[in-house]
């Protein structure tokens, strides 16, 4: 599932970005690290369950980052309708 995002060009990378996609209803995936904090996480993935969103679990927020193509970790990233 992480290659998808190299190739993705409608990305979103940040949880204050991408809960605001989620709330929209413009999000197809959301990502979210499993070693991110909880309180980080919390309220984009219980949005993204409201909305019936898929949602996939990685391994790590770096490996997250680096699959978005970005130098840091990150915590969520989505890709868009």
């Amino acid at each position: 599932m992480l290659e998808e995002l190299k190739n993705k060009k409608k990305l979103v990378v940040g949880t204050k970005q991408a809960l605001k996609v989620v709330k929209e209803n413009r999000a197809q995936t959301l990502f979210i690290a499993k070693d991110a904090e909880k309180h980080v996480t919390r309220t984009i993935e219980e949005q993204a369950k409201q909305r019936n969103i898929q949602i996939v679990y990685t391994e790590s927020m770096k490996k997250l980052g680096k699959a978005c193509g970005i130098g840091i970790s990150a915590a969520t990233a989505v890709i868009l309708k």
